[in-house]
């Protein structure tokens, strides 16, 4: 594909929706359809990207025995969904410090220790140049509610045999869903 231009076509609060026009190898114009964070997109550089947009939690208890989930009402698909904590990295802060906001903010818990990162990922790369840096760690406290009234959560801590069970009969986000089956075989 080479890539010939893109264009602008709505802005939202939180998304900007693009086309983006390709030459195939059968010289065919392919215009893409695509939603990014960025407010004003130009060139492919700007397309691809450098530094995460959101921060993803992978995250057991102290034990490591019981991982870190959200049921959280997802309003793009009308459902419950399970997923990881995650959110925007803000203006000035760094992955560590948005993947420990995200936790209070959602769970109430702390994230008292990061034993690692995951490197840069696409949230929805069918659609979207969105990324995301994966922080993993382990929490501790008391369960809160979110401190966000647009958020719909139900965290929990859950053991592998629960998250064997959640898999075969709950919807996932399809990171957190392929990452838990792999962690419930463990």
């Amino acid at each position: 594909m080479k890539f010939k231009g893109i264009e602008k076509r709505e802005t939202g609060k939180f998304i900007t929706r693009y086309d983006v026009a390709y030459e195939t190898v059968d010289n065919q114009e392919k215009i893409y359809e695509i939603i990014s964070r960025k407010k004003d997109l130009k060139t492919i550089e700007e397309l691809q990207g450098e530094a995460p947009d959101a921060v993803v939690v992978i995250a057991t208890d102290e034990s490591g025995e019981r991982i870190l989930l959200n049921k959280e009402y997802r309003m793009a698909v009308g459902n419950w969904v399970y997923n990881f904590p995650a959110g925007l990295i803000d203006e000035g802060e760094s992955p560590q410090e948005s993947a420990k906001r995200e936790v209070w903010e959602e769970t109430g818990l702390e994230l008292y220790e990061i034993d690692d990162f995951i490197g840069i990922s696409y949230s929805a790369v069918g659609f979207s140049n969105e990324m995301n840096v994966c922080v993993v760690g382990k929490v501790r406290g008391t369960f809160q509610a979110s401190t966000s009234t647009v958020e719909e959560i139900e965290p929990g801590l859950y053991s592998r045999e629960e998250v064997r069970q959640l898999l075969q009969t709950q919807r996932f986000a399809a990171r957190t869903q392929a990452y838990c089956y792999m962690w419930s075989k463990g």
